[in-house]
């Protein structure tokens, strides 16, 4: 019973989370490890959780997609999905000893794109310009740390793409909900196929999420988003370090 309502609550919270500043991952990874799911399966559990919400954005955003660098969706698209592809393969053949040493370098990764990625992307827009080419490679790699992991990976989008100078970056929130939830989709597939989801937990996780989501978008509207923000990478930075020292006793 313990178990279920860590699940359920961690799907609440990072639900809320997700509609406010992101960062859900951050709770329902370490709530289904700590119910006793191992890693390997926890990280695709808690990517089929999340799920629904990523995709219910992209539909809400389908009407302002627009061309990203100079490269038109289409092509995008379908980097994002073969990088989905290569990425979730590959934690499927990543042995849960093995990710247990590299998720928190993972998420300390996904910590710095919470804490810096806003920051980051203007100044990038201020003294570089890449051309179609280089984004298509970059967004390959980004599919891949999408289909692998995928915390905070539509931060690291937007500071990738704020590379072409003078983008508003409020235009590339369509094609990043698209490209975030083209590789969860490939994702999550290749994750049921495999049977590497746990879907008790996972419907748990779900349930609380749908809940958590719907909640976090209307309290949203009375919290300052300074203060959220600052909530969600303290809570990134404590989740990080506490996989650091699980990692190191091994």
């Amino acid at each position: 019973m313990d178990s279920e309502i860590l699940l359920l609550g961690a799907g609440l919270l990072a639900g809320a989370m997700n509609a406010l500043a992101g960062g859900g991952s951050f709770v329902t990874l370490p709530a289904l490890i700590a119910a006793g799911v191992p890693s390997v399966a926890a990280n695709a559990s808690s990517t089929v959780a999340l799920y629904p919400g990523g995709l219910a954005s992209a539909w809400v955003y389908r009407q302002g997609l627009t061309e990203v660098c100079g490269v038109p969706i289409k092509p995008m698209l379908s980097v994002t999905l073969a990088g989905g592809l290569a990425g979730s393969l590959l934690l499927l053949w990543t042995p849960s000893s093995t990710f247990d040493v590299i998720l928190p370098w993972l998420l300390l990764t996904a910590t710095l794109a919470l804490a810096f990625g806003p920051r980051i992307a203007p100044w990038l827009q201020r003294r570089a310009q890449i051309g179609p080419g280089p984004t298509l490679v970059l967004q390959f790699a980004l599919g891949i740390y999408g289909g692998y992991f995928g915390g905070a990976v539509g931060l690291m989008m937007m500071a990738a793409w704020s590379l072409l100078a003078g983008v508003d970056l409020k235009q590339l929130n369509p094609p990043r909900t698209l490209m975030v939830s083209a590789a969860n989709t490939i994702a999550v597939i290749c994750f049921v196929i495999a049977g590497a989801v746990r879907w008790p937990e996972t419907l748990l996780v779900g349930l609380g999420a749908i809940v958590g989501g719907y909640l976090g978008a209307h309290v949203g509207r009375r919290l300052d988003p300074r203060v959220v923000r600052a909530a969600t990478i303290a809570l990134s930075v404590v989740m990080t370090a506490v996989f650091f020292v699980r990692a190191a006793r091994g």
